[in-house]
């Protein structure tokens, strides 16, 4: 599979980092989000989910609430994908490792299923770094949002996902795994170590 688009959850609010915002801090001199577009770049549309500011060739848009969590960021960027598109790129804004070729692995895996994502080695599921059917995610949306009342905001990824058919990819490329989120000062200072 070659089509495909690409959302990227940018609004988390940086607890671990005192509150900064995450995704524009640089890693190699890049603000991490910009990372994580360039290795989707052949992904169309590229939507980020967050605040901004806007990047040149790159859909913005806001989860409803601001800061409702990452279900409702999946939402809003569900909201602006074409119903035809065949696959979409699930992915959080802090994983400056993330390469093109680890997003074509996972889309080599997603024949006949519902979702492919990286698992690490102690058996954890990165939900944001996946390959995702936009239609079974939508089907998803909808069951969750009828068991919640209608709101989805503050709901884990994990609830969403529950029911569909996903596949664990365990990651065996060269270098470092591409889900490594940074989340402390010190993971900022081991991904700028591995992008030298």
């Amino acid at each position: 599979m070659t089509a495909y688009a690409a959302v990227v959850l940018s609004g988390g609010a940086g607890r671990r980092m005192g509150g900064r915002d995450k995704p524009v801090l640089p890693v190699g001199g890049v603000p991490m989000r910009e990372r994580v577009l360039a290795a989707v770049a052949d992904a169309s549309p590229r939507i980020l989910v967050g605040p901004g500011p806007a990047i040149a060739g790159v859909r913005l848009t806001r989860e409803v609430p601001p800061g409702g969590g990452p279900v409702a960021a999946v939402a809003a960027g569900l909201a602006l994908l074409d119903t035809e598109v065949p696959a979409v790129a699930l992915l959080a804004a802090d994983l400056p490792l993330l390469t093109r070729s680890a997003i074509g692995e996972l889309l080599d895996h997603l024949h006949r299923l519902d979702g492919v994502c990286y698992v690490d080695r102690s058996g954890r599921r990165q939900t944001l770094c996946g390959v995702w059917r936009p239609a079974a995610l939508r089907a998803a949306l909808d069951r969750l949002s009828v068991r919640r009342g209608g709101d989805v905001s503050g709901a884990p990824l994990r609830e969403l996902v529950a029911g569909l058919a996903v596949r664990d990819v365990t990651w065996r490329g060269d270098g470092p795994e591409p889900w490594f989120d940074c989340d402390t000062e010190r993971d900022l200072r081991r991904a700028e170590e591995w992008t030298r």
